[in-house]
């Protein structure tokens, strides 16, 4: 156990706390500044908890998982902000029931560094499941290049899977992102060749790029969240350049339901589905956004339903695009939507 200790470095290689092959390792009351990594976690670990610690400023990345293989750990109750490259990154290795709640991560990138996020989810070479984070408040900055919120990397290599399946690389996953507060950033979330996510009940804005794009995954439910444009936001001075929206690019078995989208500017849709199969796409008001609400692009098998799609915004040009948007695809089920205005 390490706590009550403040830790400040003053060398590019200095890490501020290094674990390797430890059990029930338990970092509380922490300060970690200056520092390249904050917390470096490498090699093997087992039943790592972090809490109530405040790792801030440091060159390198806030929680590093390095290649690790690592059985239960909880990162809760802490700020981790403004690390160079990262928030909470895992990395290859083994890594599996990661939780982290009620954390405040913020601006986890450096302006002049390579892509990275406030919590990066990397299994390539590894892989990485059974995680939840629930809770949080997870922030800036769209300043850094690519830079996001959450960010999952699902393709992996599984030596066990590999055995049984006779594929190459699997595609790693079971993860729920709950309750969090997101803001700030290139993209808000960021998926990428995962299985088995779950995105419910939270709040999103300031989504320069976008405020959800997701790739070449499956079995992915995105339910009850809230993306908007709220003109109290105009004070951050960005005079609306987020353009926010959702994009989903060759997935399948997904559903997106009961979710409110508002203000999708500067985007040819806000709900933008391209070469995908087996979505429900249901019980979503998709409002006041440019282009499109809802556009379907060779999308195939999915049932569409019971969305409403408006734009009610007084200065909208003669020439509006359609609301609903409907471009190759086939054996969709299209009934029940309220579209206005009807085109």
């Amino acid at each position: 156990m390490v706590s009550g200790i403040e830790i400040t470095g003053d060398h590019p290689e200095a890490d501020g706390i290094r674990a390797t092959r430890t059990m029930q390792l338990t970092l509380h009351r922490i300060v970690v500044r200056g520092c390249r990594h904050a917390i470096h976690l490498h090699e093997r670990n087992r039943n790592v908890l972090i809490s109530d610690c405040h790792l801030y400023h440091n060159s390198g990345i806030g929680v590093f998982y390095d290649n690790v293989n690592l059985h239960q750990s909880n990162i809760i109750g802490s700020h981790i902000s403004y690390n160079g490259g990262g928030g909470v990154v895992s990395r290859g290795g083994n890594v599996r029931n990661l939780h982290i709640g009620t954390c405040d991560i913020e601006a986890n990138h450096a302006a002049d560094g390579p892509p990275t996020a406030n919590v990066l989810l990397d299994s390539t070479g590894g892989s990485i499941g059974e995680v939840a984070i629930t809770g949080c408040t997870i922030q800036h900055t769209h300043d850094a290049p690519d830079s996001a919120n959450i960010r999952i990397l699902g393709q992996g290599t599984d030596a066990a899977a590999q055995r049984r399946t006779g594929q190459p690389n699997s595609q790693e996953g079971h993860i729920t992102i709950s309750g969090n507060v997101f803001s700030d950033v290139q993209i808000n979330i960021d998926i990428d060749n995962a299985r088995g996510v779950v995105i419910t009940g939270n709040t999103f804005w300031e989504g320069f790029q976008h405020d959800l794009r997701l790739q070449n995954s499956r079995q992915i439910v995105i339910n009850a969240n809230n993306f908007d444009r709220n003109p109290r936001y105009l004070v951050n001075g960005f005079d609306n350049a987020d353009r926010n929206g959702l994009l989903l690019i060759g997935c399948r078995d997904t559903t997106l339901t009961s979710n409110a989208i508002n203000g999708v500017w500067n985007q040819p849709a806000a709900v933008d589905l391209r070469d995908c199969q087996r979505l429900q796409i249901s019980q979503n008001s998709v409002l006041d956004s440019d282009g499109a609400a809802l556009r379907l692009i060779n999308v195939r098998d999915s049932l569409v339903s019971g969305n409403l799609l408006r734009d009610d915004r007084p200065d909208q040009p003669a020439n509006r695009p359609a609301l609903l948007q409907i471009e190759g695809g086939s054996g969709n089920l299209i009934e029940g939507n309220l579209v206005s205005p009807a085109k």
